[in-house]
């Protein structure tokens, strides 16, 4: 008797819906630390377990090309980011279109960053740094969380906005990419202020600039890149969920109204804001009106950059 109830429970559990999470970065990112603060809390309001799923390689696009792929059942979704949108314009080649072949679920919200250079070099504010950049043209170089991420496009942007010539180091992650960074081994990189904000005293580091046209809400202290004299930079992220297209409505709103109620949740908030991610719930409709924005936004961008993998 003892034996047919726990296989009762196995079969149960074992029945149990699973929706997968798909981070298309390494484990320790913005996105993958995003997902883990709240998958447990999505999975009990929708009544299913919910698990995280790294899929990291080539700026987010196997991840994300394999989330385009699956079945839209609202079973497998992608937490993306701005290098969604920037990969339509990026990538000679993308297996799938980052607006035509996604459902937009829910918007979680939006993450800042912040410039970061090596106390190496000779530079505490961005003008000095530019300055530094330009009296070595060729000989700095930027480390970010691999070609096509957001830390690869924004320091692209500034490079060409501010006119010098620095280097790309593409590495496996953002943490990655810091820590070269702290090693001496690379001169600069833009990470998630979130992220920067722990060295704000290590000796190794400094930090800049903001990327926003505002200062940021963790760091009012630090102006922005925009107001140190590389006018018009402006750089951040909107932070959702994304199914493959033809999801039905139903499912969509089902998902969308439980990111809704957790974004109202004080414990939910509290984890949100200790990752750097400033909240913001919206209705599908509204999220699909900002990705076909940020598309044509990160378009310019890259132009502006001159960023391209083929």
């Amino acid at each position: 008797m003892r034996l047919l109830v726990l296989l009762l429970f196995a079969g149960l559990a074992h029945a149990q819906p699973v929706m997968r999470i798909v981070i298309p970065f390494a484990a320790g990112g913005t996105q993958d630390t995003l997902a883990r603060a709240m998958n447990a809390e999505l999975g009990a309001a929708l009544g299913k377990s919910v698990i995280v799923e790294n899929r990291p390689g080539a700026g987010g696009t196997i991840g994300t090309g394999y989330v385009a792929k699956a079945a839209p059942d609202g079973q497998t979704l992608v937490l993306a980011a701005a290098s969604h949108t920037i990969a339509g314009s990026l990538y000679a080649k993308l297996p799938y279109h980052p607006l035509k072949d996604f459902t937009p679920v829910a918007h979680i919200g939006n993450v800042d960053y912040v410039l970061v250079s090596s106390s190496a070099v000779p530079a505490k504010t961005v003008a000095e740094f530019v300055a530094h950049a330009k009296a070595n043209p060729g000989k700095l170089n930027y480390a970010s969380a691999g070609n096509g991420s957001a830390t690869h496009l924004s320091m692209a942007y500034f490079v060409a906005m501010a006119g010098i010539d620095m280097v790309h180091v593409p590495y496996k992650s953002a943490g990655e990419a810091v820590q070269e960074v702290l090693a001496g081994r690379s001169q600069a990189v833009v990470a998630a202020t979130i992220s920067a904000i722990p060295f704000a005293k290590e000796p190794r580091l400094r930090m800049l600039g903001a990327t926003g046209l505002k200062r940021s809400k963790f760091l009012p202290d630090l102006p922005t890149v925009d107001e140190s004299g590389v006018r018009g930079y402006e750089f951040d992220s909107w932070m959702g969920l994304l199914g493959p297209a033809g999801m039905p409505k139903a499912t969509v709103d089902a998902i969308n109204a439980a990111v809704g109620k957790l974004l109202q949740d004080p414990s939910i908030l509290d984890r949100l804001e200790k990752q750097g991610v400033v909240p913001q719930a919206m209705t599908s409709e509204a999220f699909g009106e900002l990705l076909k924005k940020d598309y044509e936004k990160m378009a310019r961008v890259v132009k502006i950059s001159g960023a391209r993998i083929d």
